[in-house]
């Protein structure tokens, strides 16, 4: 999380890209837990973006939702 935090905006949605920059940015000895850190980063990230857009959706479907409630009472 202190990597992740520190340097959010270098890391995205791709595995191996969050590998390479994992090496630039971070000594990691050990392969396995370096493929762990790079996959738990990926994951969160996805998980991030996914829960941005349910929240965006939600906001979407409320205004619409706004806008036929009211169109409703003006013809009625």
């Amino acid at each position: 999380m202190e990597v992740l935090s520190i340097y959010r905006e270098k890391f995205g949605t791709d595995f191996a890209q969050n590998k390479k920059i994992l090496d630039e940015i971070a000594i990691v000895r050990s392969k396995g837990l370096k493929n762990e850190i790079a996959g738990y980063i990926t994951t969160y990230i996805k998980r991030e973006i996914e829960e941005q857009n349910e929240k965006e959706s939600q906001r979407i479907e409320a205004t619409e939702s706004v806008k036929s409630e009211g169109l409703e009472e003006i013809l009625n």
